[in-house]
């Protein structure tokens, strides 16, 4: 499959298909008569990275993990630790994200009580 095509198949960005190819990580990717070929590795390769890319991850992140992943010896742990960084990260901004809402509707809430009941 060509980069074309996996980008048009699975709705990945040519981005991040260049990105994945200039990383060097594309150990089953082969230059047939100028085009890469990918296959069903290089396709869970690339899902993997879209995730880390929808879960938050740098590109530097992303390539990091990635390298760790194709290492796989002794890499879990490493792995483990960014996604533990990236969660804990995750988590306190949605406890921010909490609290301005709580702040929020208490506005609204002060603001409701003090126009008094609505008008008919």
């Amino acid at each position: 499959m060509t980069i074309q095509e996996a980008s048009e198949r699975y709705q990945i960005p040519m981005k991040i298909l260049r990105e994945y190819e200039s990383w060097g990580l594309c150990g089953a990717v082969k230059d047939v008569m100028g085009a890469w070929q990918y296959d069903d590795t290089d396709l869970e390769r690339l899902s993997t990275i879209m995730t880390l890319h929808d879960i938050g991850f740098t590109s530097e992140e992303v390539e990091t993990y990635m390298r760790l992943l194709l290492e796989r010896e002794n890499s879990d742990q490493a792995r483990l630790r960014m996604l533990d960084r990236k969660r804990s990260a995750a988590l306190d901004e949605i406890h921010f994200r909490e609290r301005q809402l709580e702040r929020l509707d208490y506005l609204r809430h002060e603001l409701r009580k003090k126009q008094g009941p609505p008008r008919e």
